[in-house]
This record gives structure tokens, C-alpha cells and sequence, in this order.
């Protein structure tokens, strides 16, 4: 087992980049949960064995180098898959009338809170990392028709470098681990008055061990979210 204590670097500085063009690569794939920790054991894509153990409060990043062996011209990077992203924007607000513009942010807010939507607030956006199929999301959107607000749906890696430590943690991380829900098309629907998803059997509900176990549930895993639907 090889012991990573440092993140030497990033695939995406210039001087990392151009010496690891031709360098024999291998991965650790690691999810958007496992990023948040300092200490874990996992096995890269080609069978090596590794234990990290960073410094607290110290975070991998997609594309982090983790092993250089300049001799063999071999090195690990880390591999994370983030979910998706929905956008909102709110800028084209700041040109309706006060009373409108709060009217719109009270709906959106009781709308996302409807659905158990976890957020992160910045600027004149708001994030929200996609907890339900996107198809589902969308016909929220599209439901409630928001007057001066508009959304898309991004790569959760193309949001990252935009984001301070925190609110990427806050949007990516989360002890709860990932969120089960792959609501199909010909099963997802919408409530008309309330804008609320709602799935048509067959649906098969997901029970978190840890969360049985302590009789609790994360906002981001409420609702709709617990249904896997197949």
C-alpha cells in the first residue's frame, strides 16, 4: 500500500501539464463525497492499493497529481465525478419593479424548499446540484414560470473553479453520501398547483442504513429524492 500524505499539483498547471504529457497515467477515481475527506483507503483504476492521509482541511480536486516517479515517467491523478449543476439566474430581476422581483424570489424559494432542493446562494445565482433526474427538475422550472428567471444545467466541474472551498463543499460535499434517484421520463411527473415531483410506479424506494438506523433524514435525500425508480 503506497501512503499519499501531499498533493504535489494539478493536470491543469502549466508546468504539470507539459510534463506529464507523456507520462504513463494512472487514476484514482474517487466521487464527490470521498473529495471532502483527509483520510481514505481506495484502489486506482490499474490495482494499487492507497491510503491518503492529507492534512486536514486540505481537499483533492479533480486532476490533482498525487504520485510522480520522474524515473519511470509514471503518475497518479485523481479522478472525481461531480453531478451536475442547475443554474438559476436572477440578474435579469434587477430590472422589474421591487414588489415583482420579491414575489419571483419568495416563489422560487417555496418551490425549491417544496421539493427538499439543496442550494447555494452567490451573486445574482443560485446553484443546485441535481438530486432528481433532470427532466423532473426542469418541469418544476417550467411549472411555476418564473418571471425574470432563467435556468441551465451545467457540468459540475465547469462550476467548481467559481466556487470559494466552502461552497463547494456546501454544494458537492455531504456526509450523507450520494442521493438514489434516477427518475425516468415515462415515470416522473409534476403537480400542477404546487409544482411538486411526483413518481408512478413501479418505484422502488431506497432505505439509507445509516439513516434507519438514527431515524433521520437529510434534506437532500427527503422526498422524491429517496425513490430510485427503474
Amino acid at each position: 500500500m503506497i501512503l499519499i500524505k501531499a498533493v504535489l499539483g494539478n493536470i491543469g498547471d502549466r508546468e504539470w501539464a507539459e510534463r506529464l504529457s507523456a507520462a504513463n497515467t494512472d487514476l484514482l477515481e474517487i466521487d464527490q463525497w470521498e473529495a471532502q475527506k483527509s483520510r481514505f483507503r481506495k484502489t486506482t483504476a490499474k490495482g494499487v492499493e492507497i491510503a491518503v492521509s492529507i492534512d486536514r482541511g486540505t481537499h483533492i480536486r479533480d486532476g490533482d497529481v498525487l504520485l510522480w516517479d520522474a524515473q519511470a515517467l509514471s503518475v497518479l491523478v485523481a479522478r472525481i465525478e461531480l453531478r451536475d449543476v442547475m443554474i438559476v439566474h436572477l440578474d435579469e430581476l434587477m430590472s422589474l419593479a421591487p414588489k415583482v422581483a420579491m414575489r419571483a424570489c419568495v416563489e422560487l424559494g417555496h418551490a425549491m424548499g417544496n421539493q427538499h432542493w439543496p442550494a447555494l446562494v452567490k451573486d445574482n445565482s443560485v446553484y443546485v446540484p441535481l438530486t432528481v433526474d433532470r427532466k423532473v427538475m426542469a418541469s418544476v422550472m417550467n411549472t411555476h414560470r418564473f418571471e425574470g428567471i432563467r435556468y441551465e444545467f451545467v457540468p459540475g466541474r465547469e462550476v467548481v473553479p467559481y466556487l470559494a472551498p466552502h461552497e463547494s463543499r456546501r454544494l458537492f460535499g455531504g456526509a450523507e453520501g450520494p442521493v438514489h434517484s434516477h427518475a425516468h421520463e415515462s415515470y416522473a411527473g409534476v403537480e400542477t398547483e404546487t409544482g411538486r415531483a411526483y413518481g408512478h410506479p413501479p418505484t422502488h424506494v431506497h432505505a439509507h442504513p445509516g439513516a434507519a438506523r438514527q431515524g433521520q433524514t437529510s434534506p437532500a435525500t427527503a422526498g422524491s429524492a429517496h425513490d430510485h425508480r427503474e
